[in-house]
């Protein structure tokens, strides 16, 4: 009987550890995307240039301002969910598995599109579009272009890392789900009744 309250009592000890070592890997986790995205913010905030064809500034397309507050947003929300997971002693309960689970896909799929629409942008600058006539720029604005293409190639670092969280939230919240019960099918065999009418 001693021993096996001992091997219950280190069972949960050794389980309790793991959770807490893996609790420790997410949280170190949700804080990588931090420091990128606002590597990949002030990037861009500081990526203006003035030539002799004029100046020229991140403030001028939509896309480029639209990948700041993306990034932005997602620096924001990776340091409140490192903090909560770090806080968190308790086992995951279903309402947070499912807010992770959600706000994990929003935000991937946030700055996935930023960074799309801003590699758009930064192609068109680079080779022009002919059938739009529109010219290259990035002869004239290089420093700009190179600015700007550090920028979208750090969010793509923070896309794969949230693809990796979404990932981890999609697992954690499915693994809150038992398996099925295991429904035995019974055969019962119709009992017909017939009268029988004597002659």
């Amino acid at each position: 009987m001693d021993d096996e309250k001992r091997r219950s009592g280190a069972g949960g000890a050794a389980e309790e550890e793991m959770s807490a070592g893996i609790r420790t890997a997410e949280t170190m986790l949700r804080l990588a995307p931090v420091a990128l995205c606002v590597a990949a913010l002030v990037v861009m905030l500081k990526d203006s240039e003035s030539s002799d064809f004029g100046s020229v500034s991140y403030s001028n397309l939509i896309a480029f301002r639209y990948l700041v507050h993306a990034n932005g947003i997602c620096a924001g929300y990776s340091l409140l969910s490192a903090a909560i997971t770090a806080m968190s002693r308790s086992s995951s309960t279903f309402p947070r598995a499912w807010t992770f689970f959600c706000l994990d896909q929003v935000l991937t799929y946030m700055v996935l599109g930023a960074g799309a629409v801003s590699s758009e942008v930064i192609y068109i600058a680079y080779r022009g579009d002919s059938a739009i006539t529109w010219s290259e720029a990035c002869s004239s604005f290089g420093s700009f272009c190179h600015k700007a293409t550090a920028s979208v190639v750090i969010t793509f670092v923070v896309v794969s890392l949230y693809v990796f969280l979404s990932l981890l939230s999609s697992y954690k919240l499915f693994s809150l789900y038992g398996p099925p019960p295991s429904s035995s099918v019974h055969s019962h065999k119709d009992t017909v009744q017939v009268a029988v009418f004597g002659a």
